[in-house]
C-alpha cells in the first residue's frame, strides 16, 4: 500500500491513479479516502485522481499529536511537495473544506488551480455573529463526551444524518468501520479544533476559482451556507444536488463526477 511520510513516523495512506491535473480529495472529520471510492475510476480518465487519508484517519498513522486543521493543511502541503504536484485542484468535503481553506491561508494560491467545496459552513460553531453554525457550546460539550463514552452509539445515529435516503446495511457497516479507526482521543481532539475554526474573514482574500457543491437536504448543513460563501467568494460557482444531503459524491455520484470533472476541465 502506498504511504508517504510527512513527518517522522507519520505516514499518510493514499491512492494515486490517472494522468493530468492532480485532483486531491480531502475527506471530512473521522472519515477516510474510502468515502470517495465512487470518484476514483471516473476521475482517473481525465485527471490524476489522488485520495488521501489525513493523519490518524483511515489507514494513515495513528499518532496522537498534530490533530488540528492547520496541521492537516501542513501535512497536505508536505504531501504535495514530496509528490511534486503542480497546479492542483483541492476537493474538500466537510472538514476537508477547512483543510483546503487553511492550506490557501498558509501557503498561498500559486500552486492551486482551483478548489471544490462540498457541503460545509465557513465555521461549524455558532458564534455570536454567526447563528448559522452547526454547534453551540453545550452541543459541542455533548459531542465531545459522546465520542469518549458512547462513540459507536453516537456514530450509529450520526452516519444516517449525512444521507437523504436510508442507507443499506452494507454501506452503513463499512462507514461505521471507517469512522471507528481513529482512537477516541484523536477523534475528540480534531472534533474540537474543526468546530472552532472560522474562515469567514479569509474569503475576501481567496481568488482561486471555486465550485461549491451542496446537498438540498439539510439534516446537517443548510443550503444557505453555500449561498453565504458564494456571495463572499470571488470566482465561485454554486451547484445544488437535489437528491443529496451531506455526501453528493456518494448519493448522486454520476452527477457529481460529471459536474466536478467538467468544472475542472474548464479551468
Amino acid at each position: 500500500m502506498p504511504f508517504l511520510n510527512v513527518e517522522d513516523q507519520v505516514g499518510l495512506y493514499y491512492e494515486d491513479v490517472g494522468d493530468g491535473t492532480p485532483v486531491i480529495f480531502i475527506h471530512g472529520v473521522w472519515m477516510s479516502s474510502k468515502f470517495f471510492q465512487k470518484q476514483t475510476e471516473f476521475f482517473s480518465k481525465n485527471h490524476r485522481a489522488i485520495l488521501v487519508d489525513l493523519r490518524g484517519h483511515g489507514q494513515s498513522s495513528k499518532v496522537h499529536h498534530g490533530h488540528t486543521v492547520a496541521n492537516y493543511a501542513r501535512d497536505l502541503h508536505c504531501f504535495i511537495e514530496k509528490l511534486n504536484l503542480k497546479d492542483v485542484v483541492l476537493v474538500g468535503w466537510s472538514m476537508g473544506a477547512f483543510v483546503a481553506w487553511d492550506y490557501l491561508q498558509q501557503f498561498g494560491e500559486e500552486n492551486v488551480k482551483g478548489t471544490v467545496i462540498v457541503d460545509e459552513l465557513p465555521s461549524d460553531f455558532k458564534w455570536d455573529d454567526f447563528s448559522m453554525g452547526a454547534f453551540d457550546f453545550p452541543t459541542l460539550i455533548h459531542l465531545m463526551r459522546e465520542v469518549q463514552n458512547n462513540r459507536t452509539g453516537f456514530l450509529t445515529e450520526f452516519i444516517p444524518l449525512m444521507f437523504k435516503k436510508e442507507l443499506s446495511q452494507d454501506a452503513f457497516d463499512w462507514m461505521l468501520k471507517e469512522t471507528l479507526k481513529l482512537p477516541e482521543s484523536v477523534a475528540s481532539a480534531i472534533l474540537f479544533d474543526q468546530t472552532v475554526v472560522d474562515y469567514r474573514k479569509q474569503f475576501q482574500n481567496i481568488n482561486v476559482p471555486t465550485l461549491l457543491c451542496f446537498g438540498r437536504d439539510e439534516k446537517l448543513i443548510p443550503v444557505a451556507a453555500g449561498e453565504y460563501i458564494h456571495k463572499r467568494l470571488n470566482h465561485s460557482q454554486f451547484t445544488i444536488f437535489e437528491n443529496s444531503c451531506h455526501c453528493p459524491f456518494l448519493e448522486e455520484p454520476d452527477m457529481f463526477n460529471k459536474t466536478v470533472s467538467g468544472y475542472i476541465l474548464s479551468l
